[in-house]
């Protein structure tokens, strides 16, 4: 797959078929178009191209929008280069792009800069400026400019029952099983190992700390979860405490991962963690006694949960 970060960056000289929009979480509402994408060009002979944008739009045209995003440039580039996308723009998207009229953005960008033969968007899709124009509008376009509009109907959407929005709820009420449902793949965390207070390593749970530099970024609600990492080609589980550690008087949010079974020193490096069930609330405990005896359960839990299989069941201690 090839990568353009700006619409200008882009030139072929093959009819493109074209899709459109934020595409946050690549989840399986959106692997639906794509997958349409794919067999029309494979049908027609056609190159694929994907048109996103960045920031988020509603970052740029709400000014009290707190929107945080499910995934990471980095991230949506790789979910993406899965699926056998040929083209990727990521375009800068500000205040001047979103005035564009609508005919401005169908002959400026669709026609001339990616030599368009098909557009396929979902049923609601609207745009050009205060996005006013439908698809109706861009069928009047397509008939003017010769090109085709495939529109995905409600039907197939609604079949689904998935948004970004949906994903988003779900992980800030901690339901990974949900989020990971809609997603169609585990909700990841990407971010840089940095040293912490190494308060794990004296209670005998040495943790990587990671540190997301994209604050744009939804982290899930606070807690307790079991994790896998592909490390050095080997996939490695462990447990992730997503919190301020209220036990021991912390204030700021860290994201800290206990790996079992590596010895590895991990500092400085980028890391991807896949998030596979959820343990439980984080807890102030009365004692360091008995945060290490939850810890150990919650060290049986996701050993318990792996050998099951990673299925995405929610698992609950019993005493």
């Amino acid at each position: 797959m090839k990568i353009f970060h700006s619409i200008t960056d882009f030139s072929s000289d093959a009819k493109t078929i074209v899709t459109l929009g934020t595409f946050d979480g690549v989840h399986i509402g959106h692997t639906k178009i794509i997958e349409r994408l794919l067999q029309n060009a494979s049908d027609s002979g056609c190159e694929t191209l994907l048109l996103t944008f960045f920031p988020h739009p509603r970052m740029v045209l709400q000014d009290q929008s707190e929107i945080k995003l499910l995934n990471t440039i980095g991230e949506k580039s790789m979910l993406l280069e899965k699926t056998g996308l040929d083209n990727l723009v990521i375009h800068p998207f500000d205040k001047v792009f979103s005035r564009l009229t609508a005919e401005e953005f169908v002959k400026n960008i669709l026609v001339d800069q990616f030599n368009i033969s098909k557009i396929i968007i979902g049923h609601d899709h609207r745009f050009g400026r205060n996005r006013t124009a439908s698809i109706d509008d861009l069928v009047v376009f397509g008939d003017l400019y010769g090109f085709e509009v495939e529109q995905i109907s409600p039907q197939e959407i609604n079949e689904v029952a998935v948004s970004s929005t949906k994903i988003r709820n779900a992980l800030k009420d901690g339901n990974i099983t949900l989020a990971n449902k809609y997603l169609g793949y585990h909700y990841m965390l990407t971010g840089t190992v940095v040293k912490g207070k190494q308060l794990g390593r004296t209670l005998g749970y040495p943790t990587a700390n990671i540190h997301i530099p994209e604050t744009y970024k939804l982290v899930p609600q606070h807690g307790i979860y079991v994790v896998s990492s592909e490390i050095d080609g080997k996939l490695v589980y462990g447990m992730m405490s997503i919190g301020t550690n209220p036990t021991v008087g912390g204030e700021s949010e860290t994201i800290e991962i206990n790996y079992f079974d590596l010895d590895e020193d991990l500092y400085g490096r980028t890391i991807s963690v896949s998030i596979l069930s959820r343990i439980r609330d984080e807890e102030k405990f009365n004692s360091i006694e008995a945060l290490k005896e939850q810890l150990h359960r919650d060290k049986i839990i996701s050993l318990e949960f792996i050998k099951k299989g990673s299925n995405d069941e929610e698992v609950t201690f019993t005493d």
